[in-house]
């Protein structure tokens, strides 16, 4: 993206192609996936997202994604085992498959990580694979959440840093239910905090935001909901 500057950090971690593996990272803003695959690109791997069902139905981008092999998730409704077994055939056939475990751009009144869903760490202790923690700060400053404007000037930075594989082996052995699944999942969210506090050079906050406590629905602009805790604005352009 020649009208952002990057910063990308933990390239390492990648595994190379034909190695199965789940990347999860934050969700920050719609313009994210962008500087996540571009990152992910620039160190080797192509990118298969679960992204939300109604972006395949936007003209000519849902075409394009499709395409691309993308996969749909099919959000509260008898089709969202689909997404959960089509990334399971991905990893297992050798691809990379990202994964935004929040399940929509952070409700956190700061944009930090919140209570993860399940479904990467499901993914990764059916197939065996690693889980490697990506966080990302930058691309909220061109297109804020749920913003429709894009700032390209000046010109922003794109921070992407990779960490090591998360560390799940003594839950490999054990039955995938919802403790093993809870407690991998949570340290899937404290890797990926981990690293954007170190992004961002500020402390994160002790407990994850979780917008079902507040009465927020799974998905929409939260600024638009009647009931619940109401971001602040959003940081400014920091590292």
């Amino acid at each position: 993206m020649a009208f952002t500057r990057q910063n990308w950090r933990g390239g390492e971690h990648i595994p190379p192609p034909g190695t199965g593996v789940v990347v999860a990272g934050n969700h920050i803003s719609h313009f994210d996936p962008l500087s996540f695959a571009h990152f992910l690109w620039d160190n080797g791997r192509a990118t298969r997202y679960l992204a939300k069902s109604g972006v395949f139905r936007v003209p000519v981008f849902g075409r394009l994604i499709t395409a691309a092999g993308q996969i749909p998730v099919y959000r509260e409704s008898r089709d969202a085992s689909q997404a959960y077994r089509a990334a399971v055939a991905a990893v297992r056939s050798g691809e990379l498959v990202a994964i935004y475990p929040e399940g929509t751009i952070s409700r956190d009144p700061g944009l930090w990580p919140m209570v993860g869903k399940t479904g990467a760490a499901r993914v990764a202790l059916e197939t065996g694979c690693d889980v490697i923690p990506v966080a990302q700060w930058g691309a909220n400053h061109v297109l804020p959440p749920y913003s429709k404007r894009i700032r390209l000037l000046p010109r922003k930075t794109m921070y992407v840093t990779a960490g090591p594989p998360v560390d799940l082996d003594d839950l490999r052995d054990k039955p995938v239910d919802g403790v093993a699944l809870r407690v991998a999942t949570d340290r899937i969210m404290a890797a990926i905090t981990a690293q954007l506090a170190e992004i961002r050079g500020e402390i994160a906050p002790v407990e994850r935001f979780d917008p079902k406590a507040v009465g927020l629905p799974p998905v929409g602009d939260p600024k638009q909901q009647p009931t619940g805790q109401q971001p602040e604005q959003q940081p400014e352009e920091q590292p």
